[in-house]
């Protein structure tokens, strides 16, 4: 898969790059090569997901932040250590989740090497881009629920439409990449650690949490 070359502008996807007979580990060696878009060639590499390959909860971000493609891991910076802290208080289990993002590669601006590599959203086209392997990752691991973690995330999977603020803490039933899925949204815990009052958002973060254990049954 390493000698194809990148998607044409007009046409950025990953779908070439995806196997269409392939577990999660084979998927996961697979999109370490993805051109499918032009993200791949700033990034240190690709971040693919990880955790129980059967698991209840699935948790989609937007996109790896520095410290995630540096270690080629999914929610290992600050934010994911908050995710966990607040799973663990609303009931789940951090390490019975499967937690992924719906852009695999690190968006960013830099003045200069060597300075800090600032976060930038993706856009529509490069949310779309990497759609196929985020529809093989829940094909695979076939969660009984989503749990939606910010507006990318939510535009990626729910259309461009979709406002966090509008259906957080509630269960959504739609369908997503051919499955009839429930989803949970919430916000990003990257915003937990912007708030003012970071105490009250992530008592907002546990409770939109607890509607998904409550969910599970």
């Amino acid at each position: 898969m390493s000698s194809r070359t990148e998607a044409p502008e007009d046409a950025y996807t990953a779908a070439p790059f995806v196997p269409g007979h392939a577990g999660l580990t084979a998927l996961r060696r697979a999109a370490a090569d993805c051109r499918g878009c032009p993200l791949h060639r700033d990034a240190t590499q690709t971040v693919f997901g990880t955790g129980a390959a059967h698991a209840r909860v699935m948790l989609v971000g937007e996109q790896p932040g520095d410290q995630e493609d540096r270690q080629g891991e999914p929610f290992v910076g600050p934010a994911g250590k908050l995710l966990d802290r607040a799973l663990t208080e609303a009931g789940i289990d951090p390490a019975d989740a499967y937690v992924t993002n719906a852009v695999k590669h690190f968006k960013f601006t830099q003045t200069e090497p060597g300075k800090r590599r600032i976060h930038r959203a993706p856009n529509l086209r490069e949310m779309t881009a990497c759609g196929p392997w985020l529809a093989k990752e829940l094909e695979l691991v076939a969660p009984e629920l989503i749990v939606v973690l910010g507006a990318t995330a939510g535009k990626a999977l729910l259309g461009s439409s979709f406002r966090v603020t509008q259906v957080r803490g509630t269960v959504l039933e739609e369908e997503i990449h051919g499955r009839r899925e429930r989803l949970v949204p919430t916000v990003h815990p990257s915003a937990v650690l912007r708030a003012e009052d970071r105490e009250a958002a992530y008592r907002g973060l546990v409770a939109d949490l607890e509607v998904a254990v409550r969910a599970l049954g």
